[in-house]
């Protein structure tokens, strides 16, 4: 690789192209494009969208509020960090669209109860489990 295709690396990452359309024009191979720019720090700079056509940018975290920079040509970002993402999701499950939701029934109370994902599952709870394996004899704390 020459100085030449060197500078132009630097001048196409700094203008957001990736590892692959760079190799492609400049007729590298993509590994040999991806060390340079990790071996000197080239990186792309995220660009601020400031407003999209048919959307309203979201500019802040929807669980914590940090302001979250969106970059062009990438899907919009909704969450700062995947901590963020985690608490939103749990705390609005009635947003989830589950698909494979069972209804059980369980072996000790007899009660019905409904289970994402896992339809061989045989208790409701951790307690019908220790009463049924145990005989309810047992705190579950005493276990460990």
């Amino acid at each position: 690789m020459n100085q030449n295709q060197k500078q132009k690396i630097i001048q196409l990452r700094n203008q957001g192209l990736g590892y692959t359309k760079i190799a492609n024009y400049l007729n590298l191979s993509v590994n040999t494009v991806k060390s340079f720019c990790r071996r000197n720090s080239v990186m792309t700079k995220p660009i601020v969208v400031e407003s999209l056509e048919n959307k309203a940018s979201p500019s802040t975290c929807d669980q914590c509020g940090v302001s979250i920079q969106q970059v062009v040509g990438r899907k919009l970002k909704r969450f700062c960090c995947d901590k963020c993402r985690n608490q939103w999701w749990n705390s609005h499950l009635h947003l989830v669209e589950r698909k494979s939701t069972y209804t059980c029934q369980c072996q000790n109370c007899q009660k019905s109860f409904e289970v994402y994902g896992n339809k061989t599952r045989k208790y409701c709870s951790h307690e019908c489990y220790i009463s049924h394996r145990f005989g309810g004899c047992y705190e579950s704390s005493e276990l460990h």
